[in-house]
């Protein structure tokens, strides 16, 4: 438990000292935001405003693990860097995203097929990966059955259905996350609700084991007080950086930061054996996800358009939300998803202690 405290509190601090160094650096170099001319008109008042603060929540993030294992001696495992590996990557990319909209000052970066490439790359990689390294119990960093709260047994993929499902997670959690980052902190503090979640359902994974105790609704998951440890940092990286990027956001995470921490989201929810659960946890994601699917398919086949704009909460603004207003109730909205996904996490583990 010790290791998880660190985390998050190394994570929070060099989040919270390293974001106001990038904002002037960035400034400097005028790595500022390009703002799409058919949204919300208050936003062109945020263009110039410093953009790829996601390199921050990286960089906090990867210190707040590698302290957390400094201090307290355990081990780093598989599950927990194969999940840091797949942020950095698809934070990679994002950054490659980011640094090519402000070299060439517009709002868009890697083209659709870039980016596309770009996570299937790292999907493949990580779901080939993640089959592997298998421990003394047999058990790999994910599996390739679907799971709720722990594997559905009768239904399996196969090693080659699980890395194409393993594509699809990470392409929607990326993808979605990055939809949902068009307002002063609402990813961050939705991401932040995400891994807080994350954080208690690995924590209790690893004190209700199999490999600790084979009893009645223990959890067969690999490494998961290291996957705890991961989801801690993230969780302390998105709090301090949301310090410098609530509204009125000083600095934006750009898609450096937002496709990372979908990629996160994603690599938690495999390994956990939690990829259903999580559509519950990160309820807003999917909901941001699915206005913007809603409203390209009614247009294109009605020439109408549901949503006065997609993303969601645009279509607050649009109907004359203060952006505030939609923030927090969109955070209220992610912190009563998270809770009913705890809520279903502990309700599943009473009922498979009880019933066995």
């Amino acid at each position: 438990m010790r290791g998880v405290f660190i985390a998050a509190g190394v994570a929070i601090a060099v989040s919270i000292m390293l974001t106001p160094y990038l904002i002037r650096f960035f400034s400097r170099q005028g790595f500022g935001q390009e703002i799409r001319e058919e949204g919300p008109q208050s936003h062109q008042a945020k263009r110039g405003t410093p953009t790829m603060g996601g390199v921050a929540i990286l960089i906090a993030i990867w210190l707040g693990y590698l302290v957390s294992h400094g201090v307290t001696g355990e081990p780093v495992t598989p599950s927990a860097l194969l999940v840091l590996f797949l942020t950095t990557a698809l934070g990679g990319v994002g950054f490659l995203d980011d640094f090519i909209k402000i070299r060439r000052q517009r709002n868009l970066g890697l083209s659709k097929t870039s980016k596309l490439v770009g996570q299937l790359l790292t999907a493949l990689i990580f779901g080939i990966l993640a089959l592997r390294f298998g421990n003394a119990e047999g058990l790999t960093p994910a599996s390739t059955n679907l799971s709720f709260v722990r594997d559905i047994t009768v239904l399996s993929f196969g090693v080659v259905g699980f890395v194409v499902f393993g594509y699809l997670v990470i392409a929607a959690w990326s993808n979605a996350v990055n939809l949902t980052d068009g307002l002063d902190g609402l990813a961050a503090g939705a991401s932040a609700m995400v891994l807080a979640t994350y954080t208690i359902i690995a924590f209790w994974q690893f004190r209700n084991a199999c490999s600790v105790q084979s009893v009645a609704g223990c959890y067969q998951v690999r490494d998961p007080l290291d996957v705890a440890l991961v989801a801690a940092a993230a969780m302390g990286a998105c709090i301090g950086f949301l310090w410098w990027n609530a509204a009125p956001a000083r600095i934006f995470m750009g898609d450096t930061g937002s496709l990372a921490l979908g990629g996160l989201l994603a690599g938690l929810s495999i390994v956990t054996r939690t990829e259903l659960l999580m559509v519950v946890i990160g309820g807003v994601f999917v909901v941001e996800a699915l206005s913007v699917a809603l409203q390209i398919a009614l247009f294109r086949t009605t020439r109408r358009r549901v949503f006065r704009m997609a993303p969601f909460h645009h279509h607050f603004e649009l109907a004359g939300w203060a952006e505030t207003t939609v923030i927090i109730r969109f955070w209220l909205l992610s912190a009563m998803c998270a809770a009913l996904g705890i809520g279903l996490f502990y309700s599943e583990w009473l009922t498979a202690a009880a019933g066995q």
